[in-house]
């Protein structure tokens, strides 16, 4: 994945604990395309690398636009944005990278929480481009909280602006109505809302549903317990993993490095080819079909159900 610099060219407020950052070039150049549902990694001067959602103008070559939630039990990344990033400082970039792709449908009803509008916001540019009809509810814990609603507003009766303290949780059932053909539905916020709607989905067609989630799923117990190895087709070389260290790790005790970002298996940085073998899949990005054809995974929390793995690195 390709790493450069951006310049913060603007830092702004658009709602309580929560600011954008518009990203250029330092020499004015242009920045790489990206799709609806893309993200970046910022590697920041504290030495962290979070991800953040491409939620600005796509078709603006020359600037990124990310929005950065406060969160004071998290693990510095977004206190550092909020409080010491300011414009002018330079950061690393990584990607724009999409797990999170918005597929061609009829209709789209769009789901989000809290800061999880980011990803959605430019999924809207898109289907309103492609006229299809599409639907948002937002919710968040109150109305000063929740991000972009002057956007949001010219959209008129297509979006429900839903915050908890005025309207309780989100009425998923009521706002998902009956499973129909041909409708997509995308959720991003936190994992409760997408628990929620998982549930609310469940007798919908298969595919229908696509998520991203900020945080890991839980994860239950790998499946199994003992030793496995890795072997990498390209060197030939065997590597074992032992119980408690992940496949990553064991890969970079062995002078293996492998790109990786959020080591919680949320952010794709380090998805790795599989060539032969079983992986046990406990990422929070694959699809069961992803799952199923097994011929990816990520090693940064993902294991093996078979003695070996082969992995194209």
């Amino acid at each position: 994945m390709d790493r450069t610099v951006v310049r913060v060219e603007e830092k702004t407020r658009v709602a309580d604990g929560v600011v954008t950052l518009t990203l250029a070039a330092p020499d004015g150049g242009r920045l790489p395309d990206w799709t609806p549902g893309a993200h970046v990694d910022l590697t920041l001067d504290n030495g962290l690398t979070r991800q953040y959602s491409l939620c600005g103008d796509r078709w603006d070559a020359h600037a990124y636009r990310v929005g950065v939630l406060l969160e004071p039990a998290g693990r510095g990344g977004s206190a550092y944005v909020h409080q010491q990033l300011a414009p002018g400082h330079v950061v690393g970039l990584g990607g724009p990278r999409n797990d999170f792709p918005l597929v061609p449908a009829d209709s789209y009803l769009f789901v989000a929480g809290g800061i999880g509008i980011t990803p959605i916001l430019p999924m809207i540019v898109q289907a309103e481009l492609l006229s299809a009809d599409w639907r948002l509810i937002y919710g968040g814990r109150e109305r000063r909280s929740m991000a972009f609603l002057d956007e949001l507003a010219a959209h008129g009766d297509r979006v429900q602006v839903r915050p908890q303290d005025e309207h309780g949780l989100l009425d998923l059932p009521g706002f998902l109505g009956r499973p129909r053909p041909g409708t997509r539905v995308y959720g991003c916020g936190p994992a409760p809302l997408l628990a929620a709607l998982e549930r609310a989905c469940a007798g919908w067609p298969p595919r229908t549903l696509h998520t991203e989630r900020f945080v890991a799923a839980e994860r239950g117990a790998p499946v199994r317990t003992t030793p496995f190895e890795v072997e990498l087709h390209r060197s030939g070389r065997t590597v074992t993993v032992a119980p408690g260290t992940s496949v990553l790790e064991a890969l970079a005790e062995a002078g293996v490095e492998v790109l990786s970002s959020c080591r919680q298996g949320t952010c794709g940085t380090c998805e790795t080819t599989v060539l032969a073998g079983q992986p046990d899949h406990r990422d929070s990005l694959l699809d069961d079909e992803g799952r199923a054809a097994g011929d990816c995974m990520y090693p940064c929390v993902s294991r093996s159900c078979s003695d070996r793995l082969v992995l194209d690195l």
